[in-house]
């Protein structure tokens, strides 16, 4: 069960915190467990992104982005019976990527949001939030009826349309509004958009740091997806309260004192995310504080030559990110909780990075006629290190782009319908599964057209002399 601990109230400042703890406490409360039991319940609803995917967006953010949106739903439970995802693009008209029911395991959903690709356009996001109370809604979209409802806008803070009227449709029909804008925006119309409070629902930040607020984001969707939020209310005055509305409310945000012994009744999870071929984040629920102790952490490789190492960390870490290690590598992390006040027990996880991740090194233009040519590359990377590789050509001078998908394993595909004597630009991207990119380019020039044969002389024919 996860209750909410009120701002202040732990090592961190101005920003609540969650702690795990058995349900046995809710036994006192008599007839009011089961209303508890039901309030913090596993994460169960329908999760919406949508993404600003128009031309006022550029390559690299939109990639950063894809690799933000991937983050967040790296640790959630995802299933007919659990939380199901959609992803809509904002453009020039809206574009679902793909529907609730369409995948039903985080990973499937994972390397879906790995290979989006950009839609450009421009960016009528009022349209394509009309558009995505549709979907919230639909069967036809997979969406469920008598679950929560939530939607993440990820935007970099422009619109060509209104997007007052749908954003406050969507709030009335009860769905929660997260907004991420990477640019500085409307900072009102924001403020208006999101669902209160704003501290908790919008985040202005760079985009290459939304890494950083990842974790928080993701544990504030997760509640809006149990309802927690929705907690019960006894009545508006002190007067109207039930007589154990005192005992109920101190359960849901428990004194600091008693957290370390709620977490001690039930083994807290060490969790691993944004596993990378050189690197690895740690995180774990609040279970000292900076005043009652600290944490070591030991990273112990697999391979005998190298040296474990140690990290301290105070008693009010929540994450720790290692670097610099080996690819392909099997690590033993230990979470050890040193404290004179209370006694917990250390936390174990097994970790393997991924495989190194390179990307194309050499391309190889052959087979070149005026309106095809064939392009390869190496080394050739197999799925278990990469999704696949996108291949974009276009003409040097400017013109329109021809996009291709090949899967990973292959080295080099065929491009057609090009111009005769034309240079092109070749990108070859390599998409890891880790969410990151590597890109190589080169150029290629078609052959000139279809060679006419040239006449050839005929001799005249010796004719006899005339009599």
């Amino acid at each position: 069960m996860t209750v909410q601990v009120q701002p202040g109230t732990s090592g961190r400042e101005g920003r609540g915190e969650r702690v795990g703890h058995t349900a046995a406490p809710l036994a006192t409360c008599g007839g009011r467990s089961q209303a508890l039991g039901a309030t913090a319940s596993a994460p169960q609803g329908d999760l919406l992104f949508l993404l600003d995917s128009s031309a006022s967006v550029s390559h690299y953010e939109f990639s950063r982005v894809r690799e933000f949106v991937g983050q967040l739903v790296s640790a959630m439970p995802f299933g007919p019976g659990a939380v199901r995802a959609s992803l809509v693009h904002v453009g020039s008209q809206p574009y679902t990527e793909f529907t609730f029911d369409q995948y039903s395991s985080g990973q499937a959903v994972q390397d879906a949001i790995r290979v989006t690709s950009q839609r450009m356009g421009d960016t009528n996001t009022g349209l394509a939030l009309a558009y995505a109370k549709e979907q919230l809604f639909a069967e036809v979209a997979g969406a469920r009826q008598g679950v929560p409802k939530v939607l993440v806008w990820v935007t970099d803070g422009g619109s060509s349309d209104p997007v007052g009227p749908p954003m406050q449709e969507l709030k009335d029909l009860g769905v929660t509004i997260f907004i991420v804008s990477t640019g500085r925006g409307n900072l009102l119309e924001l403020l208006a958009a999101a669902s209160p409070p704003a501290e908790k629902h919008l985040h202005f930040v760079d985009v290459d740091d939304l890494h950083i607020i990842a974790p928080e984001l993701r544990d504030s969707i997760t509640e809006g997806l149990t309802g927690l939020t929705r907690a019960p209310v006894f009545g508006s005055s002190p007067d109207q309260r039930e007589p154990h509305s005192v005992t109920q409310r101190s359960l849901l945000f428990p004194d600091p004192s008693t957290i370390p012994f709620l977490d001690a009744m039930q083994p807290q999870q060490l969790r691993v995310s944004e596993v990378m071929s050189n690197s690895f984040r740690l995180s774990w629920p609040p279970l000292l504080t900076a005043d009652s102790g600290y944490y070591v952490l030991e990273l112990v490789p697999s391979d005998k030559l190298a040296a474990a190492r140690r990290q301290q960390l105070p008693g009010n870490a929540t994450s720790w990110i290692w670097t610099d290690l080996n690819p392909d590598t099997d690590y033993e992390v230990a979470l050890l909780p040193e404290s004179n006040v209370h006694l917990l027990k250390p936390q174990h996880v097994r970790v393997r990075t991924l495989q190194e991740e390179a990307g194309p090194e050499r391309i190889i233009i052959s087979h070149t006629r005026p309106r095809s040519l064939r392009i390869s590359w190496a080394p050739a990377l197999g799925p278990d290190s990469t999704l696949g590789y996108h291949i974009e050509v276009g003409p040097l001078r400017g013109g329109s782009l021809q996009r291709l998908e090949v899967p990973a394993g292959h080295n080099s595909t065929i491009i057609q319908g090009l111009t005769p004597s034309t240079a092109y630009l070749v990108t070859v991207t390599a998409a890891f599964r880790s969410g990151r990119e590597r890109a190589l380019s080169a150029k290629a020039c078609t052959a000139s057209g279809e060679r006419t044969r040239a006449p050839q002389s005929v001799r005249p024919e010796a004719r006899p002399p005339e009599p």
